[in-house]
Protein backbone atom coordinates (compact mmCIF):
# COMPACT_ATOMS: atom_id res chain seq x y z
CA UNK A 1 0.00 0.00 0.00
CA UNK A 2 1.38 3.40 -1.29
CA UNK A 3 2.28 6.20 1.65
CA UNK A 4 1.65 9.67 1.08
CA UNK A 5 2.44 12.73 3.18
CA UNK A 6 -0.08 15.12 2.90
CA UNK A 7 1.58 17.56 0.63
CA UNK A 8 1.63 14.65 -2.21
CA UNK A 9 -2.18 13.17 -1.15
CA UNK A 10 -3.12 16.06 -2.54
CA UNK A 11 -0.91 16.93 -5.21
CA UNK A 12 -1.99 13.15 -6.88
CA UNK A 13 -5.72 13.06 -5.75
CA UNK A 14 -6.38 16.92 -6.65
CA UNK A 15 -9.09 18.06 -9.21
CA UNK A 16 -7.39 18.79 -12.79
CA UNK A 17 -7.86 22.58 -13.94
CA UNK A 18 -6.18 22.38 -17.52
CA UNK A 19 -9.54 20.88 -19.50
CA UNK A 20 -12.46 22.96 -19.90
CA UNK A 21 -14.78 21.25 -21.91
CA UNK A 22 -18.59 20.42 -20.75
CA UNK A 23 -18.25 16.86 -19.81
CA UNK A 24 -14.36 16.25 -18.43
CA UNK A 25 -13.91 12.49 -16.93
CA UNK A 26 -11.79 14.03 -13.58
CA UNK A 27 -11.27 10.19 -13.49
CA UNK A 28 -12.28 6.84 -14.91
CA UNK A 29 -15.15 6.55 -12.08
CA UNK A 30 -16.02 10.73 -11.54
CA UNK A 31 -17.42 12.82 -14.28
CA UNK A 32 -16.66 16.80 -13.97
CA UNK A 33 -19.91 18.69 -15.71
CA UNK A 34 -18.17 22.35 -16.57
CA UNK A 35 -21.74 23.83 -16.51
CA UNK A 36 -23.10 27.31 -17.52
CA UNK A 37 -26.98 26.23 -18.38
CA UNK A 38 -28.60 23.36 -17.60
CA UNK A 39 -27.74 19.37 -17.34
CA UNK A 40 -29.52 16.26 -17.10
CA UNK A 41 -28.19 13.80 -14.54
CA UNK A 42 -29.21 10.36 -12.61
CA UNK A 43 -30.65 11.50 -9.44
CA UNK A 44 -28.61 11.45 -6.40
CA UNK A 45 -25.35 11.30 -8.33
CA UNK A 46 -24.21 14.62 -7.23
CA UNK A 47 -21.15 14.20 -5.15
CA UNK A 48 -19.99 17.68 -5.21
CA UNK A 49 -19.73 21.09 -6.53
CA UNK A 50 -18.86 24.79 -6.49
CA UNK A 51 -20.45 28.23 -7.91
CA UNK A 52 -24.27 28.64 -8.40
CA UNK A 53 -26.19 25.60 -9.20
CA UNK A 54 -29.26 24.83 -7.91
CA UNK A 55 -30.64 21.20 -8.54
CA UNK A 56 -34.54 20.02 -9.34
CA UNK A 57 -35.67 16.61 -9.20
CA UNK A 58 -37.69 16.28 -12.69
CA UNK A 59 -41.01 17.54 -12.61
CA UNK A 60 -43.70 14.94 -13.39
CA UNK A 61 -45.38 16.23 -16.67
CA UNK A 62 -42.00 17.89 -17.37
CA UNK A 63 -41.02 15.87 -20.21
CA UNK A 64 -44.72 15.34 -21.51
CA UNK A 65 -47.74 12.98 -20.37
CA UNK A 66 -46.18 10.58 -22.66
CA UNK A 67 -42.81 10.02 -20.63
CA UNK A 68 -44.27 10.55 -17.63
CA UNK A 69 -46.55 7.32 -17.96
CA UNK A 70 -43.88 5.34 -19.29
CA UNK A 71 -41.91 5.73 -15.91
CA UNK A 72 -45.44 5.23 -13.70
CA UNK A 73 -45.80 1.98 -15.75
CA UNK A 74 -42.02 1.01 -15.08
CA UNK A 75 -42.09 1.77 -11.51
CA UNK A 76 -38.29 2.06 -11.56
CA UNK A 77 -34.91 3.75 -12.90
CA UNK A 78 -34.74 6.94 -14.92
CA UNK A 79 -34.97 9.12 -12.39
CA UNK A 80 -33.57 12.47 -13.06
CA UNK A 81 -32.55 15.51 -11.82
CA UNK A 82 -31.91 19.17 -13.50
CA UNK A 83 -28.61 21.19 -12.50
CA UNK A 84 -29.47 24.35 -13.35
CA UNK A 85 -26.75 27.14 -13.33
CA UNK A 86 -22.94 27.99 -13.12
CA UNK A 87 -20.12 26.44 -11.80
CA UNK A 88 -18.42 22.86 -11.56
CA UNK A 89 -20.58 19.89 -10.91
CA UNK A 90 -18.94 16.24 -9.87
CA UNK A 91 -21.26 13.31 -10.00
CA UNK A 92 -20.77 9.67 -9.99
CA UNK A 93 -22.66 6.14 -9.54
CA UNK A 94 -21.76 3.40 -7.14
CA UNK A 95 -18.34 3.86 -8.41
CA UNK A 96 -18.74 2.57 -11.83
CA UNK A 97 -16.72 3.23 -15.23
CA UNK A 98 -17.34 6.08 -16.80
CA UNK A 99 -17.29 6.76 -20.56
CA UNK A 100 -18.38 9.80 -22.05
CA UNK A 101 -20.03 9.75 -25.86
CA UNK A 102 -20.32 12.71 -28.41
CA UNK A 103 -23.66 12.64 -30.29
CA UNK A 104 -23.24 14.01 -34.34
CA UNK A 105 -26.81 13.43 -34.94
CA UNK A 106 -26.91 9.24 -33.97
CA UNK A 107 -29.07 7.88 -32.03
CA UNK A 108 -28.40 5.21 -28.67
CA UNK A 109 -29.88 3.23 -26.88
CA UNK A 110 -28.56 3.27 -23.06
CA UNK A 111 -30.00 1.02 -20.39
CA UNK A 112 -31.90 3.64 -18.24
CA UNK A 113 -30.26 2.34 -14.71
CA UNK A 114 -26.78 2.68 -16.25
CA UNK A 115 -27.71 6.49 -17.94
CA UNK A 116 -25.64 9.15 -15.79
CA UNK A 117 -26.11 12.68 -17.52
CA UNK A 118 -26.88 14.14 -21.08
CA UNK A 119 -27.08 17.54 -22.31
CA UNK A 120 -29.78 19.25 -22.48
CA UNK A 121 -31.03 19.95 -25.90
CA UNK A 122 -31.04 16.04 -27.07
CA UNK A 123 -33.86 14.34 -27.66
CA UNK A 124 -34.81 11.19 -25.68
CA UNK A 125 -37.41 8.61 -25.05
CA UNK A 126 -38.41 6.00 -22.47
CA UNK A 127 -38.86 2.16 -24.06
CA UNK A 128 -40.38 -0.62 -22.28
CA UNK A 129 -39.26 -4.03 -22.55
CA UNK A 130 -42.73 -5.19 -22.07
CA UNK A 131 -42.00 -8.78 -23.19
CA UNK A 132 -39.27 -9.34 -20.78
CA UNK A 133 -41.42 -8.01 -17.57
CA UNK A 134 -42.62 -11.12 -16.47
CA UNK A 135 -38.90 -12.74 -16.62
CA UNK A 136 -36.86 -10.52 -14.91
CA UNK A 137 -36.59 -8.48 -11.41
CA UNK A 138 -35.38 -5.87 -13.32
CA UNK A 139 -33.60 -3.84 -16.28
CA UNK A 140 -36.95 -3.44 -17.97
CA UNK A 141 -36.85 -0.30 -19.76
CA UNK A 142 -33.74 1.83 -21.57
CA UNK A 143 -33.71 5.09 -23.02
CA UNK A 144 -32.99 6.59 -26.29
CA UNK A 145 -30.97 9.58 -26.89
CA UNK A 146 -30.83 11.23 -30.42
CA UNK A 147 -29.31 14.95 -31.92
CA UNK A 148 -26.14 16.99 -31.79
CA UNK A 149 -24.52 16.62 -27.73
CA UNK A 150 -22.97 14.84 -24.92
CA UNK A 151 -24.14 11.88 -22.98
CA UNK A 152 -22.56 9.72 -20.44
CA UNK A 153 -22.92 6.05 -19.69
CA UNK A 154 -21.46 3.71 -16.76
CA UNK A 155 -20.41 0.54 -16.53
CA UNK A 156 -19.36 -2.03 -14.02
CA UNK A 157 -15.75 -2.59 -14.87
CA UNK A 158 -14.19 -2.00 -19.13
CA UNK A 159 -16.98 -2.03 -21.82
CA UNK A 160 -16.78 -4.31 -24.45
CA UNK A 161 -18.09 -3.29 -27.83
CA UNK A 162 -19.72 -6.10 -30.10
CA UNK A 163 -20.19 -5.99 -33.56
CA UNK A 164 -23.14 -7.13 -35.08
CA UNK A 165 -23.70 -7.96 -38.95
CA UNK A 166 -26.97 -9.18 -40.90
CA UNK A 167 -25.30 -12.70 -40.78
CA UNK A 168 -24.07 -12.74 -37.18
CA UNK A 169 -26.91 -11.89 -34.90
CA UNK A 170 -25.68 -11.34 -31.33
CA UNK A 171 -26.73 -12.70 -28.08
CA UNK A 172 -26.16 -10.99 -24.60
CA UNK A 173 -27.47 -11.45 -21.23
CA UNK A 174 -30.24 -8.60 -20.61
CA UNK A 175 -28.45 -7.65 -16.91
CA UNK A 176 -25.28 -7.31 -18.41
CA UNK A 177 -26.36 -5.29 -21.64
CA UNK A 178 -25.33 -1.44 -21.07
CA UNK A 179 -26.18 -0.07 -24.54
CA UNK A 180 -26.70 -0.40 -27.67
CA UNK A 181 -26.70 1.33 -30.99
CA UNK A 182 -29.99 3.15 -31.82
CA UNK A 183 -31.07 1.34 -35.08
CA UNK A 184 -30.95 -2.28 -33.28
CA UNK A 185 -33.96 -3.66 -31.55
CA UNK A 186 -33.41 -6.44 -29.65
CA UNK A 187 -35.91 -9.33 -29.46
CA UNK A 188 -36.41 -11.22 -26.05
CA UNK A 189 -35.77 -15.36 -26.01
CA UNK A 190 -36.00 -17.61 -23.71
CA UNK A 191 -33.48 -20.88 -23.75
CA UNK A 192 -35.31 -23.51 -22.26
CA UNK A 193 -32.84 -25.99 -21.59
CA UNK A 194 -30.85 -23.50 -20.16
CA UNK A 195 -34.04 -22.47 -17.88
CA UNK A 196 -34.71 -26.49 -17.01
CA UNK A 197 -31.12 -26.72 -16.52
CA UNK A 198 -30.42 -23.52 -13.93
CA UNK A 199 -34.39 -23.53 -12.22
CA UNK A 200 -36.62 -20.77 -13.08
CA UNK A 201 -34.73 -17.53 -11.58
CA UNK A 202 -31.45 -17.55 -14.10
CA UNK A 203 -31.20 -14.81 -15.67
CA UNK A 204 -29.44 -17.02 -18.48
CA UNK A 205 -32.90 -18.59 -19.52
CA UNK A 206 -33.60 -14.78 -20.97
CA UNK A 207 -31.27 -13.35 -23.32
CA UNK A 208 -31.86 -10.38 -26.05
CA UNK A 209 -30.87 -11.05 -29.29
CA UNK A 210 -29.52 -8.51 -31.53
CA UNK A 211 -29.85 -8.84 -35.57
CA UNK A 212 -28.83 -6.05 -38.02
CA UNK A 213 -25.87 -3.34 -38.62
CA UNK A 214 -24.80 -2.26 -35.69
CA UNK A 215 -23.20 -2.47 -32.11
CA UNK A 216 -23.68 -3.56 -28.58
CA UNK A 217 -22.01 -2.69 -25.26
CA UNK A 218 -21.49 -5.14 -22.63
CA UNK A 219 -20.15 -5.03 -19.19
CA UNK A 220 -18.40 -8.10 -17.41
CA UNK A 221 -21.24 -8.04 -14.40
CA UNK A 222 -24.27 -9.54 -14.15
CA UNK A 223 -26.30 -5.99 -12.35
CA UNK A 224 -29.51 -7.19 -10.86
CA UNK A 225 -31.48 -3.87 -10.32
CA UNK A 226 -34.25 -3.66 -7.56
CA UNK A 227 -37.07 -2.45 -9.07
CA UNK A 228 -39.81 -3.73 -6.75
CA UNK A 229 -39.06 -2.97 -3.44
CA UNK A 230 -41.93 -3.30 -0.69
Amino acid sequence: MSKYSIRQFVQETQQEDSARDFFELETDRMLEVNLNGKVWAKAGSMISYDGNIKFEREGMLEHGLGKFVKKAFSGEGAQLMKANGQGRLYIADMGKKITVLYLEGESIFINGNDLLAFQDGLDWDIKLMRRVAGMMAGGLFNVRLEGQGLVAFTSHYEPLTLHVTPNKPVFTDPNATVAWSGNLEPEFVTDVQLKSFFGRGSGESVQMKFSGNGFIVVQPYEEVYQAQQS
